[in-house]
């Protein structure tokens, strides 16, 4: 029997690849609440591909979803804490405020899950979204759930991780990778 790389088993899921045009490309904001079915369809789905990645991958540091991810180019993602915590529903993010105090830690993607790299991000960030009824909120989000949040708000912008590393820094094949099943460590 082979082994399947993990990339290969988060196609297999229906997680859209690196490399796919869907994923450089800046999602579709909606227009709530107008469109608020199509955006709770689109959640829906988001919540469903969690469930299926979930089952075959453990995340100990929370994990995420946009929709480009699911071959959907609409500004919508779901992050599910480490903790346990309430899901995170955004619709139409985006980042208004970040704080100085950066940090760099190690992430993936489940477009590119055979490789992780050292990202740095502001350790606080504020995020105003919409809710499906159309109302603004504001929030703020620090540390490992701000990282999340960066990161996903990052695919609704058309970006990848790597866009965010530090010259010369490359990814690491997930192999090297010694911090699978740990939280991050912040002091």
């Amino acid at each position: 029997m082979t082994d399947v790389r993990p990339s290969q088993r988060m196609r297999d899921l229906g997680v859209v690849q690196h490399g796919a045009g869907i994923l450089a490309e800046p999602a579709r904001a909606f227009d709530l609440p107008a469109e608020r079915d199509e955006a709770e369809r689109i959640v829906d789905e988001l919540f469903a591909a969690i469930e299926r990645i979930g089952q075959v991958h453990p995340f100990a540091k929370g994990m995420g979803i946009a929709a480009p991810q699911i071959g959907i180019a609409r500004a919508a993602a779901v992050v599910m804490p480490a903790d346990d915590a309430p899901a995170v529903i955004l619709l139409n993010p985006r980042i208004t405020d970040r704080s100085e105090e950066m940090d760099e830690q190690y992430e993936g993607c489940l477009s590119f899950f055979d490789v992780r790299g050292l990202v740095p991000r502001p350790l606080k960030i504020t995020v105003q979204a919409t809710t499906p009824a159309g109302e603004t909120t504001t929030t703020v989000y620090e540390r490992g759930l701000a990282r999340l949040i960066h990161h996903e708000i990052d695919h609704l912008d058309g970006l990848l991780y790597t866009a965010r590393m530090r010259n010369g820094v490359d990814p690491i094949p997930v192999e090297e990778y010694r911090q699978t099943g740990r939280a991050w460590a912040y002091e």
